[in-house]
């Protein structure tokens, strides 16, 4: 095994920048299913700076009403967290496509389509989607069995047979469909896991909050076979990623 850089621990996050808010106002009156209320959302993330043609298609294609309790649905595309339960919560859509489109920023469009990538934390499923309408094959997997299974209901519908859901311990990766063009990590560690350094292709991208109180994202690119180069994001807030399987 390659031995670890010391610097792939958690790095002081007091660089990270802090992206602003923004308000999604969906039109009233429209049905939560509706693509102008989807478009609405997207055109927000315009605002914000999210520019990939591909990553911004994927979130006006997905319907992330159908990934929340329908309690929460009013607010199924303001530009918020909300909680999926057992601790859990669905990141919010500023959060997803800034992720996805800095791990895909170094795969050109022709290869995007045989692009492997792990996600760790499936949760409700929803980023999971949104990264099977980028990518050629997505891997993703859950610790908690409810949530597991959630996603699996949730998913259903949209009928996506590149996606393949694995419920286990995200410390671990999935190492038999491994080697990876893109890691998506959906919770906070202190430190990157070594089994998913070493699950990266040589050139692939990893991107992961780091840290406890204080979070940043972190994105790990794989240079060679031996060197990794981290580049500390922006400041963020995400649930803890536990190890083991509930």
């Amino acid at each position: 095994m390659t031995r670890r850089p010391a610097w792939l621990a958690a790095a002081p996050p007091a660089t990270a920048r802090k992206r602003p808010a923004v308000t999604v106002t969906v039109p009233g009156g429209l049905g939560l299913a509706s693509e102008r209320a989807r478009a609405s959302m997207v055109d927000a993330l315009r605002r914000l700076g999210v520019r990939d043609a591909g990553v911004l298609d994927a979130m006006a294609q997905v319907p992330r009403h159908a990934f929340i309790d329908a309690a929460l649905a009013s607010r199924a595309y303001e530009d918020v967290a909300l909680p999926i339960g057992h601790g859990q919560t669905i990141s919010r859509p500023s959060t997803v496509a800034r992720m996805i489109e800095t791990v895909v920023a170094h795969l050109p469009a022709a290869r995007r389509a045989d692009a492997q990538v792990l996600e760790v934390g499936t949760g409700c499923g929803y980023q999971a989607a949104v990264l099977a309408r980028v990518f050629g094959q997505v891997v993703s997997i859950e610790r908690v069995r409810a949530l597991h299974e959630q996603a699996r209901g949730n998913l259903r519908a949209l009928r996506l047979p590149n996606l393949r859901l694995v419920f286990g311990d995200g410390h671990a990766g999935v190492s038999q469909a491994a080697p990876y063009d893109a890691i998506v990590v959906a919770a906070a560690a202190d430190a990157i896991p070594d089994a998913l350094l070493e699950q990266m292709k040589t050139g692939a991208r990893l991107i992961a909050p780091i840290g406890t109180t204080r979070q940043a994202l972190h994105l790990v690119e794989r240079v060679e076979r031996d060197r990794w180069q981290l580049t500390v994001l922006d400041a963020v807030r995400f649930v803890p990623l536990r190890a083991g399987t509930s």
